[in-house]
């Protein structure tokens, strides 16, 4: 779908105002609001789904362009931020807000604008949308979409979780954790395991996913302390 000249404009202000907060640093300002970056960039990809700037592909280069971004914001702040502090804090809080917030508007847009919903209700052919519970999500199985774009939809995704879980264990290593919570973190995790498992095999996703929370937990014993290890005699 073509845009219009109003159009066009609502797109460049979004873009213009993620951009602003991307390098807000530059403006010597309060520092934290570069964290917002992570949610405002909802603004021009949920805009560009809502207009359809792309077709019947629409939803799937939504999502492209949204881990592209926040994976620029989380370049940002591991150059700027934890290279330097070691804090991580707001950069996990701020994305998880983010992701949250994309959760409920996957939700609502479809709702408030039907034709997002899938192509099929309306005998229209296919868009690529696929409905999960309430939730509107990208289908990446659909055997009539490009490999191509489903491989970048999953390389990304993969990416991302690198890109947040990596900072997460090494803000850890070192640390004296109690077995009881890493059983805890491992189960939080679990959640985002089990997303990268479906992602890539589908079906498969449960023996993948239990795979690698056990790897996952196994590293977590090797790159956390007991605290008792001064108690351990050879």
């Amino acid at each position: 779908m073509a845009l219009d000249t109003n159009s066009l404009i609502v797109l460049i202000t979004f873009i213009i105002l993620f951009g602003v907060f991307l390098f807000f640093d530059i403006f010597k300002r309060n520092e934290r609001y570069r964290y917002l970056a992570y949610i405002v960039a909802l603004l021009p990809v949920n805009y560009l789904w809502g207009v359809e700037l792309f077709g019947a592909y629409s939803i799937i280069y939504v999502y492209i362009i949204l881990f592209i971004l926040w994976i620029l914001c989380i370049l940002r702040d591991m150059i700027l931020v934890y290279r330097k502090t070691k804090e991580y804090d707001d950069i996990f809080a701020f994305f998880v807000m983010a992701v949250v917030l994309q959760i409920i508007l996957s939700a609502i847009l479809p709702e408030v604008l039907p034709y997002l919903k899938p192509y099929e209700v309306f005998g229209l052919g296919n868009n690529f949308t696929a409905k999960f519970w309430y939730f509107y999500t990208p289908d990446i199985f659909d055997p009539a979409l490009s490999s191509s774009l489903g491989l970048a939809f999953r390389i990304l995704v993969t990416a991302l979780g690198i890109f947040i879980i990596v900072p997460l264990l090494l803000d850890i290593k070192d640390e004296a954790l109690p077995l009881p919570v890493l059983v805890v973190i491992t189960a939080i995790f679990i959640v985002p395991i089990m997303l990268f498992s479906f992602i890539w095999i589908g079906e498969g996703w449960p023996v993948l996913t239990l795979l690698i929370s056990v790897i996952f937990f196994v590293a977590l014993l090797m790159i956390t302390k007991s605290g008792k290890e001064a108690q351990i005699k050879l």
